[in-house]
């Protein structure tokens, strides 16, 4: 290319969730627990789910092919395509192969790019990879295409409320109206064990709930005060919340954004007392003195914090919660369903305006960046994403799922896990046409879904294991 690409980033997005869902309200009532536990103490509405006829495989091919139809994106124009999940389904074998199979169709086998894994973090890492090669010198031209898919599934018990499912999809190049200000980026980078999968039999992980939400706010609070730093120099000001119009949040559960966000109004007042206002200084003075791991462990200054923040959450991070609170925990594509809520509650109003993203993945990997909305030109708007996600309708359209028959499922999902040798009954009923699903799992392992039609009939397009992996007409 002859010129350096500008404006790099988000051109467009759409997103994905299972049609199938439970209600935490009756999830509290199923499992006995005290009323407002999961509501209230998780700070959880709803919660989706994959049946035995998807997986993140199929909510991948779903959510590609709706972007590419929905923006009229010939797949030959795509160059790069990086896919973001924790969800494994073959230690080997990358999902973004199976997504190959569109690109085939269209003779488009030239892109470049792999799965990255790192708990909820791969997305993150797919989308600086995307971002990182249109912005190189190896570009060239085309789009960059990133995908987060994930299947978040936990054993019975407490912590199985904190599951959800989702994929997405972000179309990356130049002159976007997401774009990122590259400068403003700070990582924490460390070894801990709060949270991993060391039984490749069981998709369920190994969770130290409290330890891990420990990490979470150490890597919060090191990105931010880095990033602060970055700012300053840079900036040649003092940074504070107050430098950023939203806060987007890796959402395992919603109870933790509102302490992440609190705790940003605590270290800003560390960093800076006379940055927040006089009632608050006067609430969270008398924990200045707590070292690090006593004010993370402090349920007071939690209390404190919270009630200091509490007007600027509901302006700044509220918007931001929507799909989080419906959907669940979506592992790598947590981090941009807050965005994807951001942009369908705020898209009126948004050019011009910061947004700071924290990112996290147990283990751990975290984040913090920053994007900046702009006024581009049809079909990459803002407001078009929001249109083209349709995220009321989606919502709206959901199936909602007793508790009885949701472990059903699970229990079945969980028999099935690693199997081979088995058809899916292929029911539909519940799937919107155009949506992938899966169909078979053959005595090699080899896995083959199918498409619903426009129609809604079940006799679309297969993709199938063999026949070079391109999609094919029927069994």
């Amino acid at each position: 290319m002859t010129s350096q690409p500008k404006d790099v980033g988000i051109l467009a997005t759409d997103i994905y969730f299972p049609p199938t869902c439970v209600q935490q309200e009756a999830l509290e009532d199923h499992d006995g627990v005290s009323k407002g536990k999961y509501t209230i103490g998780l700070g959880q509405d709803c919660m989706a789910f994959c049946t035995e006829v998807e997986d993140v495989i199929s909510m991948s091919l779903t959510v590609v092919t709706s972007l590419l139809e929905k923006y009229g994106i010939d797949s030959k124009q795509i160059g790069r395509l990086e896919v973001g999940s924790e969800t494994v389904i073959d230690k080997s074998k990358s999902i973004k192969t199976f997504l190959m199979q569109i690109f085939e169709e269209n003779g488009n086998t030239d892109i470049e790019g792999v799965d990255s894994t790192n708990a909820c973090y791969g997305g993150t890492a797919a989308l600086f990879n995307c971002v990182n090669w249109v912005e190189s010198s190896s570009w060239d031209g085309r789009y960059g295409l990133v995908v987060c898919t994930d299947s978040a599934v936990y054993a019975e018990g407490p912590a199985r409320p904190t599951g959800g499912a989702a994929a997405i999809a972000m179309l990356i190049g130049p002159n976007a109206p997401i774009t990122f200000e590259s400068k403003y980026r700070a990582s924490h980078m460390s070894h801990a064990y709060d949270f991993y999968k060391p039984n490749l039999a069981s998709e369920y992980p190994v969770v130290d709930g409290k330890l891990s939400q420990t990490c979470y706010l150490m890597a919060l609070d090191s990105c931010y005060k880095r990033l602060c730093d970055r700012f300053e120099k840079l900036g040649g000001k003092p940074f504070s919340i107050s430098e950023a119009d939203y806060f987007v949040f890796h959402s395992p559960y919603n109870k933790l954004v509102q302490k992440s966000f609190a705790r940003l109004c605590f270290v800003d007042f560390l960093r800076n007392a006379s940055s927040v206002e006089e009632v608050a200084r006067e609430k969270l003075a008398p924990f200045s003195a707590l070292s690090g791991e006593e004010s993370y462990q402090s349920r007071d200054l939690e209390k404190a914090s919270q009630q200091v923040a509490k007007q600027l959450y509901d302006t700044k991070v509220q918007p931001t919660t929507l799909l989080p609170k419906q959907v669940g925990n979506m592992y790598t594509a947590s981090l941009y369903a807050a965005l994807a809520s951001l942009i369908h509650n705020k898209h009126n109003s948004l050019v011009g305006k910061r947004v700071l993203m924290f990112s996290y993945g147990s283990g751990l990997t975290a984040t913090m960046f920053s994007l900046k909305f702009r006024d581009c030109q049809y079909p990459f708007t803002v407001s078009n994403i929001a249109t083209v996600m349709n995220i009321s309708d989606k919502l709206k359209s959901r199936h909602e799922t007793p508790p009885a028959k949701f472990v059903e499922i699970l229990k079945l999902m969980e028999h099935r896990y690693g199997s081979k040798d088995f058809v899916t009954t292929k029911d539909t009923s519940l799937l919107s046409p155009g949506t992938f699903y899966l169909t078979e799992v053959d005595s090699m392992y080899r896995r083959s879904y199918a498409k619903k039609a426009e129609d809604g009939t079940t006799g679309g397009k297969n993709t199938t294991a063999c026949e070079n992996g391109s999609l094919a007409n029927g069994h």
